[in-house]
């Protein structure tokens, strides 16, 4: 029985059971190591542990709700649970190879859970695959395509490294308190075949926030923010500087970054 939500935390609980099975049957849980963002009280996670998987762990937030979990599975020695904020949980330390990461993201911290975990410095990750829960417009974010009023930084960021291989829209009546808007999960792999050869992502996050945070302007300027020679550099890539961020496509970014990281002073 749900008790309390605290709308600080964006706590909405996943309380229909037709739809925590449809989850969890995205993927495959016997004998692998599994992850939860925000289990809650636990209804997915209960779920989880009906098709036994090697080991689980849970990151919960809220300290009444992670001495409740604590006590309810204080019996199960496959269980890890961590008090802990997520955005400051060290997930390449901690992770598992191969783990599955499930999670129903507080809506006001979603995206930047998604980045944490696309920023991995080691790639291929330790973890084979996302199964994440968004509000649907941030979900339409972040598979949005080249050419679409929703393809921005989220999409280019998201694509370089995850291959969405599912989707599906929940309800608000699917969640205690139910919220305003619908959901959508996402089902996220990594892409472990990248053509291009960014060394480090953050510049792309870098070079995504200076073209987008103009993104109603032409680029001239922001290319010009990052390399010298603008005008030249521009020819020999082939970027015309009159087109608005939103009118490059991803491979344009990715060898924009890709020549940032080669060529930055030039």
């Amino acid at each position: 029985m749900i008790k309390y939500a605290k709308k600080s935390l964006g706590q909405n609980f996943l309380i229909d059971s037709n739809i925590i099975r449809k989850i969890i049957n995205l993927t495959t849980i016997f004998d692998k190591n599994i992850l939860e963002i925000g289990p809650g009280q636990g209804a997915l996670t209960d779920e989880i542990l009906k098709y036994k998987p090697r080991s689980l762990t849970l990151i919960e937030k809220d300290n009444s709700l992670s001495n409740e979990l604590k006590f309810k599975y204080s019996h199960n020695k496959k269980i890890i649970i961590y008090n802990k904020d997520v955005l400051k949980f060290n997930f390449e330390e901690k992770l598992k190879k191969d783990t599955i990461i499930f999670g129903n993201l507080p809506y006001n911290i979603a995206s930047q859970i998604l980045v944490n975990i696309i920023k991995f410095r080691k790639w291929p990750p330790k973890y084979s695959c996302l199964i994440f829960m968004f509000q649907k417009e941030m979900a339409e974010r972040i598979v949005g395509k080249y050419g679409s009023s929703k393809y921005g930084r989220l999409s280019i960021l998201t694509k370089y490294r995850l291959r969405v291989l599912n989707k599906f829209k929940i309800s608000p009546n699917c969640f205690f308190p139910k919220p305003k808007i619908d959901s959508t999960v996402l089902f996220l792999k990594p892409n472990n075949k990248m053509n291009n050869k960014i060394k480090n992502i953050e510049n792309l996050e870098k070079i995504t926030h200076i073209f987008f945070s103009k993104k109603r302007k032409m680029i001239n300027k922001s290319f010009s923010k990052l390399f010298k020679n603008s005008q030249a550099l521009s020819q020999k890539l082939g970027i015309n500087l009159s087109l608005r961020p939103n009118q490059l496509n991803e491979n344009d970014f990715y060898r924009i970054v890709e020549y940032y990281e080669k060529y930055k002073n030039s």
